[in-house]
């Protein structure tokens, strides 16, 4: 999406992975935005990942949208840490595999 190249892009594809906490997103898309190798998607929850959650953030989910951020595209992530900037609710780590 965002066109930064690889020039901040820190390593091979598949080292590191992001990590969404789902306790704090809020599907906003910031993420998906900034992110160069489009490894993210704002979608529903899976229900499975609904079920885990406590009261108070089923209950945020719910205001917004139940919508939230998924890495379909981990494995294309090159940890340039745009995703972790870019994320207002400090929702997203990077993560070595």
């Amino acid at each position: 999406m965002a066109d930064t190249s690889t020039a901040g892009c820190k390593q091979e594809p598949g080292a590191i992975v992001p990590v969404v906490n789902l306790k704090r997103c809020e599907g906003k898309g910031d993420c998906v935005e900034v992110c160069p190798e489009n490894v993210f998607q704002v979608r529903r929850i899976d229900d499975s990942d609904y079920q885990n959650l406590g009261t108070l953030q089923k209950f945020k989910l719910r205001v917004h949208g139940m919508q939230v951020a998924y890495t379909p595209n981990a494995d294309a992530c090159r940890a340039c840490g745009l995703c972790v900037s870019a994320c207002p609710e400090h929702a997203i780590t990077l993560s070595r595999i």
